[in-house]
């Protein structure tokens, strides 16, 4: 009776957009985060989840829309979880994500950037390179749902295409349905990976059965229809391989450096704005010949390779082997000699001491969510002059700021946003710091 009572639809008024791209308002004198709703509208919501200081719940129907209020691009809008801000423009989403990251600042650290970077910008739509998609065998919908998960819910979406997805794949998901559908085992399939080079697309279909070789047929029609190449998961990500032996590697091309990669690497998502933001370090850098480049969360060598052109060595560190030895790989095949790399967990304090500072000028930190808290509470940062921050979330990147400044005597010169993630409330930005 009381869980009926809670669902139930009400009118709320929505007052704020949080940080995850939530209409914020209050019903019954609390707190309600309300997605697909947006700052001066009154929505009828229904509650989908209560926590102790909060609710949570979705919007049923707009009562009195927000003049930045648009039609979502996508029919699949408002139940695929793959998109969250699809209902606010463009130029909306790039305003909210600057205020997340500055209201993070000076709420945080205390501090407000000398500048503000214009932010960095990119294609809209069929952006996305790397995307690991969902995959459920439900009879009751004609077989096998490929996609992300619906909003609020644990279920795939039931979707026709995906527009965020480049058009190689995101306009394939019928046609895998239909691939998946054909195999024995289409219960069995429960994720396809996606990852994309400048020239060639892949697929990573992971199975927990063993194919039959009419399954195999099957999946080379599709590869050589397609022209997407497959590999196979039947395991751990160590037993991810090619169905053809043949197989090339992905690669992509940026600052004049090829860059090869397999197809679980991590790599960015967003070709066009990973091109505009390693120009942006590397400007940011302003590297000489004398200089002497820490590149920690090194990954592939993505920032590395493309610095050590005109630094006079670059180093970077690594916590995956794998990603050091393509890393040393790409070195190699692009004839770079002044630039290596190592692997260490940079979330260790002990391996973090070890880390040799000697000569080294400038630090470019691109950690993953959980920030860089230990490299700025335990590295001597004494003799660096300046810092370029990458980060994927500016809640953290706000935390390790205020030690940078606070713990290190570094101001923060410059900051803005990257739209790494258009249609999302996802917010990549830089930073940069120098000595006062």
């Amino acid at each position: 009776m009381r869980r009926q009572k809670r669902r139930e639809p009400y009118t709320i008024a929505i007052d704020n957009l949080s940080h995850e791209g939530r209409g914020v308002g209050r019903h019954n004198g609390k707190t309600v985060f309300v997605r697909g709703a947006l700052p001066g509208e009154q929505v009828v919501a229904r509650t989908v989840k209560r926590r102790g200081r909060f609710d949570e719940a979705i919007a049923l129907e707009v009562i009195e829309a927000s003049p930045s209020r648009i039609t979502p691009h996508c029919p699949h809008a408002e139940v695929c979880g793959g998109c969250s801000l699809q209902h606010l423009g463009a130029d909306d989403q790039i305003a909210h994500k600057e205020s997340v990251l500055f209201e993070l600042l000076q709420h945080q650290a205390g501090l407000e950037p000398e500048q503000r970077l214009l932010p960095l910008r990119g294609p809209e739509w069929a952006y996305r390179r790397k995307a690991r998609l969902g995959v459920k065998y439900v009879e009751k919908k004609g077989g096998a749902l490929v996609g992300f998960r619906e909003k609020a819910a644990p279920y795939i979406a039931d979707i026709a295409a995906c527009a965020v997805l480049i058009p190689q794949v995101g306009e394939q998901l019928l046609a895998l349905r239909e691939l998946i559908n054909g195999l024995s085992i289409p219960n069995r399939i429960p994720q396809i990976e996606v990852a994309a080079g400048d020239d060639s697309v892949a697929l990573v279909f992971r199975h927990l059965e063993a194919l039959t070789p009419a399954d195999i047929d099957r999946l080379n029609d599709f590869q050589d229809r397609s022209g997407i190449d497959v590999y196979l998961q039947p395991g751990g990500e160590d037993s991810v391989h090619p169905l053809d032996e043949a197989t090339g590697r992905l690669s992509y091309r940026v600052d004049g450096v090829d860059i090869a990669f397999s197809p679980t690497d991590f790599t960015q998502v967003n070709a066009e704005i990973n091109r505009e933001m390693i120009n942006r370090v590397s400007a940011a850098l302003d590297l000489t010949a004398d200089d002497k480049v820490l590149d920690l969360f090194a990954g592939l060598g993505n920032f590395s390779l493309p610095l050590a052109r005109a630094a006079g060595h670059v180093h970077g560190i690594e916590g995956s082997e794998d990603l050091v030895t393509r890393a040393r790989e790409n070195a190699a095949a692009n004839s770079i000699d002044n630039a290596s790399f190592a692997c260490a967990n940079l979330a260790d304090s002990a391996e973090v001491a070890k880390i040799d500072m000697r000569g080294v000028t400038k630090l470019l930190l691109d950690p993953p969510r959980t920030g860089a808290e230990v490299i700025v509470d335990e590295l001597d940062l004494g003799d660096v002059e300046r810092i370029v921050y990458v980060s994927c979330n500016p809640v953290t990147l706000a935390r390790d700021t205020k030690t940078l400044v606070v713990k290190h005597g570094f101001r923060l010169g410059a900051a803005g946003v990257m739209d790494m993630f258009p249609q999302t409330s996802h917010v990549e930005s830089i930073a940069i710091f120098d000595r006062d």
